[in-house]
């Protein structure tokens, strides 16, 4: 009789260290390591994201020896095919808390029948839904949320790595459906995969963390960790990262309220599903929006970095150009296309999602709806950026500026497109009429 096996199958944990669905398969014998590619998520994704998942996926496999089994199709035919393939007695993951993840994990448990499908550990700090009002409500709000989630913590990394694994070959198994993992459609910026996390992790904490506070709204000095990406397709736990600070350094603190956000919009999302394409606030559902030609337009100026305000531009044109944008920045361009332009802010969040490596439909859509005033936690809706005064202070002396907009100053420039002065009147006329 052969060893018990087991299927681990990943998703967005695509590292072999601080995995503790890991160490539950490989407590039952040998482990067939799997990653199904689903043509549906493969739709949604752009090409700089596909091009993360298959770089990382590649890096898994040397790691493995070879013994990573990447497969096509719905996981609720594959993850079933493969468990009575290998004959397996579970098949283990970290939980999903998306909308999606949760319907397609309760799609797969059924078809696996009497197999369990068993969820161990999540990609956060803190799972959603652990974190609740003394009546068992879900916070609106983030402060009172990031007060519990503090007292609540988190637990240490999980010891765990590929020498713990009885890992299947694939090529062992009959018909086993592998496919060769595709090359990546485009070239990123900053490499995929565990060990690129971790490394990149590393330098953070010893070059640029202490100057994170004072520094982390300043697109012109590269103080920002460019972790999200990582975390996003779990090349490393925020666990692993939350080990490294000591809180009684502000910058680490400062940090670790940003990994607090990504729980909290994860948190949000998981109580709200339909925020992640509508107002959380419904009461902001008949604000007046523009959805002419002329604004798919000024869309398109403003997709293209063309709308004549400079911070605007260039934040539109890193985007473009590696697939990412400073933090500060999202904020700028956000706030320009919902207060300034009047675009509905599920346009801007699915081009962002477009163009994103780091793209996350939690604190993407979430964050989009802060810029608005429609979301949880919201920015009052009388908070309108000021593009210019934006760069005056956070991009001073206009560094940032000139490194993605190599035509400024010159008249290849395009002059702006809308009166900002008079475009925030109009967005505030708007607000106040509902």
């Amino acid at each position: 009789m052969a060893d018990p096996a087991s299927i681990l199958w990943l998703r967005r944990d695509l590292r072999l260290g601080d995995l503790p669905p890991l160490s539950a398969a490989a407590a039952n014998g040998r482990v067939l390591v799997c990653f199904v590619v689903d043509p549906r998520l493969e739709k949604s994704s752009g090409e700089r994201r596909l091009a993360f998942l298959f770089d990382s996926l590649r890096e898994l496999d040397t790691k493995l020896g070879g013994r990573l089994l990447v497969v096509s199709g719905r996981p609720d035919v594959e993850i079933p095919r493969l468990a009575s393939a290998v004959d397996a007695g579970s098949v283990h993951v970290s939980e999903d808390f998306s909308p999606f993840g949760r319907r397609r994990d309760a799609a797969v448990a059924e078809a696996l029948g009497e197999i369990p499908l068993e969820s161990v550990g999540s990609p956060y700090l803190v799972s959603p839904g652990r974190i609740t009002k003394s009546d068992g409500d879900p916070y609106k709000v983030f402060t009172p949320y990031f007060r519990q989630w503090c007292d609540h913590g988190w637990r240490k990394p999980a010891s765990t790595a590929a020498e713990d694994l009885n890992a299947l070959d694939p090529g062992d198994i009959r018909r086993s459906g592998r496919i060769r993992i595709p090359a990546a459609p485009v070239k990123l910026d900053l490499p995929a995969g565990e060990e690129a996390a971790r490394e990149r992790w590393s330098e953070f904490v010893v070059d640029d963390l202490d100057d994170y506070e004072s520094g982390r709204n300043r697109p012109d000095l590269d103080v920002s960790s460019r972790m999200s990406a990582y975390l996003k397709f779990g090349n490393i736990h925020p666990r692993t990262m939350a080990a490294d600070l000591d809180f009684r350094n502000p910058s680490a603190a400062a940090y670790l309220r940003e990994l607090a956000f990504r729980d909290f919009y994860a948190d949000v999302l998981y109580h709200w599903p339909e925020s992640a394409w509508h107002n959380w606030n419904r009461g902001f559902d008949d604000i007046d929006l523009d959805t002419d030609k002329q604004a798919y337009a000024r869309f398109d100026a403003w997709r293209a970095g063309r709308t004549g305000f400079p911070i605007v531009d260039a934040g539109m044109r890193q985007l473009a150009a590696i697939g990412f944008m400073h933090n500060r920045v999202r904020m700028i361009t956000a706030s320009f296309l919902v207060k300034d332009l009047h675009l509905p802010w599920w346009w801007g969040a699915r081009w962002f999602l477009d163009q994103l490596v780091d793209g996350d439909m939690a604190s993407n859509q979430h964050g989009w709806q802060w810029a608005a005033g429609t979301g949880t936690d919201a920015a009052p809706y009388f908070r309108v950026f000021n593009p210019t005064t934006q760069a005056d202070k956070f991009d001073p002396d206009g560094e940032y500026i000139r490194r993605w907009i190599p035509e400024y100053g010159t008249d290849d420039y395009p002059q702006p497109i809308v009166d900002h002065k008079a475009e925030r009147e109009e967005a505030l006329r708007r607000y106040r009429a509902l």
